[in-house]
């Protein structure tokens, strides 16, 4: 089958299960998303989604995050993991949003990557879902189905979204890439199908036998 035709089958299929999605971090606005992606890192949406709301409630822009202490950041987000890295970029990156864009949330990747604990994919996510600028944000799930699907080589994060971005519409982007989410957390896991047992892995390969060995991010 031509990679065109696996294209179609996962297009059509994603928009089939998720016709509809929202961002799986929740937030009321930029800040907060940025926060949200800050604290996804190497910690599950569950598990950012229950911590944020104390934290929002007490700090839900640049300039309260500012006045709060690092300490009484990290006690809050501590659940998440990492809490001293990511306590510190939260306070150092509130204090910068104030000091330079007078507490607004720059949009351009430039700026944001500057951001103390914004790597590109934080940027992206952001950039995309924050702003609506065309972005194809790759997490491990994306990753992994990406290789499983035979629409890149995997070698690394930057050239699985360089592969994604010229293979699939501009238009689609920001929808696409949480759809995959989703799908590579319920349909095709880490620890399960290999490539072989879902719904677009069986229909873009139906002859194939042995599990496919994912290069991890």
């Amino acid at each position: 089958m031509k990679k065109t035709q696996r294209i179609d089958i996962i297009i059509s299929t994603l928009n089939e299960i998720y016709p509809k999605i929202s961002v799986p971090l929740k937030h009321k606005n930029n800040f907060e998303l940025l926060i949200a992606v800050l604290l996804s890192a190497q910690c599950t949406d569950i598990r950012v989604n229950e911590v944020t709301p104390k934290l929002f409630k007490i700090a839900n822009d640049p300039f309260k995050m500012k006045g709060i202490s690092q300490q009484k950041i990290f006690d809050i987000i501590k659940p998440c993991g990492l809490g001293p890295q990511k306590s510190k970029s939260i306070k150092g990156l509130s204090k910068i949003l104030v000091d330079k864009f007078n507490g607004d949330i720059p949009d351009s990747y430039e700026d944001l990557e500057k951001l103390p604990g914004v790597g590109h994919k934080t940027a992206s996510v952001v950039m995309s879902q924050g702003f609506g600028h065309p972005a194809f944000p790759v997490d491990t799930h994306i990753h992994r189905l990406a290789q499983r699907w035979g629409l890149t080589n995997g070698k690394s994060v930057k050239q699985t979204e360089k592969d994604l971005k010229n293979l699939f519409p501009k238009n689609l982007w920001n929808k696409l890439h949480i759809q995959i989410i989703y799908y590579g957390r319920e349909y095709c896991k880490a620890r399960s199908c290999f490539g072989i047992e879902c719904r677009i892995c069986s229909s873009c390969y139906p002859t194939r036998k042995k599990p496919v060995k994912t290069i991890k991010s």
